[in-house]
């Protein structure tokens, strides 16, 4: 009996799918499981070796597994997840999609220390060397690579055949089986004492390049499903849950709705919930964007990965399992990647009528040959010419050359480019997406404005740095940092941040105040230091400095007030604003983007009055606030579509929140002094965290994407030319070897002049 889904529409099946090797392999099974009746839409994630597909309700687990297997790959059953597109995909399997680029790097190396010995002599020969191993010894070298590290060009080959059509693989290997068996026929002809020209080692160097570009391209895929990996490792393993007056701890699993969960300072929240009891200041940055802990107290909600830094939190439990924010956050990163379109590659697609070309002018040559009365002789060797200079050893360098060069002068700079992906989509984009906080900002409060009443600045800056000192407050650090800034006399260098509050004496009786503030008994007065809700309790009169508070905040700062209590009455002594300070170089980097046509756009999850201020420092019109992580994929998808056109967009972030965005858009871009995920989730990482690096970033992009099409070009001069002259029999097998090896050696050299490349050229 057939077995069928269960009968609730709609369906999403994620198919672990185990042979995929390139882009044209995934348009492959895409079109194999999009033909099958009841499919809505098949989608393809390379990097994680899946297949997502929309079915309805008539849809057939058989029919699609069935369908995989005539396309020449494989899956293992799974299981349906009921609803809409926002059921979770499962973790891939390591062992049914184990990493290939391991195994592609040991054949690629093999591969090109056996034909080393035999490319040298030819690239030696015109300056008058000859060094040529005999016949024997060629046959040595050549046979392990043609037979044991081609091997995976003959499965993918012979699987594009069962599915009616060509790729790059089947050309590898129709021109390196040619080339290694005219080389055969030609030893087993020669005379005794004649030495044959053979084609041992351009069968090889084919092969070893091509694995070469095949592993690179497989070290990047692997990069890229790391983000999701890190991302589930923000989720705790267990949870410490009261249940029947008991504090328990349980594997998170286990937990309940309505559970009450505790999550203690400096642990990570293990579930979405409402607090209950407690105060707290909560890290939810990576989530939110919000450059500060957020305090929390009874009734506010909190999510599952946030970091709770100081006070103890009994919250109850409102979502577990794949409906929490976190789990959501995994999904807009898995389906952005999966959803992509793959890359529209120049090679794939004149390749899939290069293919068949060459196949016909070859077969076409020996018959033809054979018509005009030719020897069957000349007519193989004829076509055997066709098929070696047709074969695209050029081609297969054409684009890894570029990328190592180019990749190469990234690195230098401190840009890692992590796939030609990014290289490619960097030539067409037409906006820019910036994350404020890391960003195009420090990340971290500096104190920019003091308002002190009846006292000089510094004594009030003293007052809170003393009242601050057992604090670990980002707060209480700028305090100290702006203290010791103004310590300093003028030409010295400033002291640490940690050393500043050294020579001040110890408050007594310090404590935090949870969801408050600090406060500390100083020459026997509490003085406090906290938000204006603190200081509304306490009854202190902030009147004096109310509408300066106002204007600051409305600027986007961060309040903080200082009040003494003295004979049972609070005096208001000062007013603190902090502020996130923007990168040294965030207004040229704008300014040099805005010079290359792109527009420009600043998303935040900060408040409107924070991200307006930073984007007047830098010159931003364009400006998106309070945005949180599901609403900065839907900004990015807006963008693509803006100014009545599609449109190519790169977003550029540095925190956990900004990863969906970073993979749903184009272009991805990640601050090398962000978070791993945001780094694993993008295509281009800054290592220096300067955002002038991104135009720059884009400018060597586009000079690679501009070197591989010119090393296209090139190498299908050489065939253009070519084919026709072989099949005419005007060019040996052995004078079209030669053409072929020089392709590649204009391909080399038009790929080493990136190696000058200069910003602006």
């Amino acid at each position: 009996m057939t077995e069928r889904l269960p009968r609730e529409a709609p369906l999403r099946l994620v198919l672990p799918v185990s042979g995929m090797t390139c882009a044209s392999c995934a348009g492959r099974v895409e079109a194999a499981l999009a033909a099958v009746p009841g499919v809505i839409e098949a989608r393809v994630n390379l990097a994680a070796g899946t297949a997502s597909v929309d079915a309805n309700a008539t849809v057939e687990r058989a029919a699609l597994l069935h369908a995989l297997e005539r396309a020449g790959y494989r899956a293992p059953p799974v299981e349906a997840t009921p609803g809409s597109a926002t059921g979770a995909a499962p973790d891939p399997a390591p062992d049914a999609n184990p990493d290939p680029a391991a195994a592609l790097g040991l054949d690629a190396w093999l591969a090109l220390v056996l034909a080393a010995p035999l490319v040298l002599p030819m690239l030696v020969k015109p300056f008058g060397f000859d060094v040529m191993p005999p016949a024997w010894l060629q046959w040595l070298l050549a046979t392990p690579v043609q037979i044991w590290c081609a091997r995976r060009f003959y499965v993918s080959a012979w699987n594009a055949l069962r599915a009616g059509s060509g790729n790059m693989e089947l050309l590898v290997s129709l021109g390196t089986l040619a080339a290694y068996g005219l080389s055969l026929y030609l030893w087993a002809q020669a005379h005794a004492g004649h030495h044959p020209h053979l084609y041992f080692e351009a069968s090889a160097a084919i092969i070893a390049f091509a694995l070469f570009g095949r592993w690179l391209e497989a070290r990047a895929r692997r990069q890229t499903t790391e983000s999701i990996r890190l991302l589930g490792r923000l989720r705790p393993a267990q949870a410490r849950v009261w249940r029947d007056g008991v504090e328990t701890a349980i594997a998170i699993e286990q937990v309940r709705l309505g559970d009450h969960v505790i999550a203690l300072a400096g642990e990570r929240i293990a579930v979405d919930g409402v607090i209950r009891a407690g105060h707290s200041a909560v890290d939810e940055s990576m989530l939110t964007g919000e450059s500060l802990p957020i305090e929390k107290a009874p009734g506010d909600r909190v999510v599952t990965g946030a970091l709770n830094t100081s006070g103890r939190l009994e919250i109850e439990t409102t979502a577990i399992g794949t409906d929490t924010v976190l789990a959501r956050i995994i999904q807009l990163v898995e389906h952005a990647q999966g959803s992509k379109a793959p890359i529209q590659r120049l090679v794939d697609r004149i390749t899939a009528v290069f293919v068949p070309l060459v196949l016909v002018v070859a077969t076409g040559t020996v018959f033809g040959w054979l018509a005009l009365g030719g020897t069957l002789e000349n007519a193989l060797l004829s076509a055997v010419s066709v098929l070696v200079i047709a074969c695209p050893c050029a081609l297969g360098l054409a684009t890894p050359a570029a990328i190592i060069v180019g990749v190469g002068v990234a690195a230098r700079r401190g840009i890692l480019i992590k796939d030609i992906e990014a290289i490619e989509i960097a030539r067409d984009l037409d906006v820019v997406l910036f994350d404020k906080t890391g960003t195009l900002t420090e990340g971290r409060p500096r104190l920019v404005a003091l308002e002190a009443i009846a006292s000089p600045r510094a004594e009030a800056l003293a007052l809170a740095v003393t009242v601050n000192a057992a604090s670990t407050h980002p707060l209480a650090e700028a305090l100290r940092e702006a203290a010791a800034r103004e310590a300093e006399p003028a030409g010295r260098m400033p002291t640490t941040s940690a050393q500043a509050p050294a020579a001040r004496p110890s408050p007594e009786q310090a404590q935090t105040v949870a969801g408050r503030g600090v406060e500390a008994v100083l020459a026997g007065e509490r003085h406090v230091f906290g938000q204006a809700r603190w200081m509304a309790e306490l009854g202190v009169d902030t009147t004096p400095l109310a509408a300066r508070a106002a204007a600051l905040q409305a600027d986007g700062h961060t309040l903080s007030w200082l009040a003494r209590q003295r004979g049972g009455d609070w005096t208001l002594l000062a007013l603190f604003a902090f502020a996130d300070q923007a990168r040294a170089g965030a207004r040229e980097a704008i300014a040099t983007l805005r010079r290359a046509g792109l527009a420009i756009v600043l998303i935040s999850g900060d408040n409107a009055g924070a991200a307006q201020r930073v984007a007047r420092e830098l010159g931003i019109d364009d400006v998106r606030a309070e945005v949180l992580p599901e609403d900065k994929a839907r900004a990015v998808a807006a963008c693509k579509q803006g100014a009545g056109r599609t449109r190519r967009v790169a977003m550029v972030g540095d925190g956990i929140n900004d990863a969906p965005a970073l993979a749903a858009a184009d272009l991805g871009i990640a601050m090398g002094s962000g978070t791993d995920v945001a780094i694993h989730a993008a295509g281009i990482t800054l290592m220096q965290g300067d955002p002038r690096l991104v135009a720059e970033a884009i400018a060597i992009s586009r000079a690679t994407v501009t070197t591989i099409r010119q090393n296209l070009f090139w190498a299908f001069v050489y065939n253009v030319l070519g084919i026709p002259l072989a099949a005419a029999g005007l060019l040996t097998p052995l004078v079209a070897g030669a053409a072929m090896a020089f392709s590649s050696v204009s391909v080399l050299a038009n790929s080493l002049r990136l190696q000058r490349f200069r910003t602006g050229a």
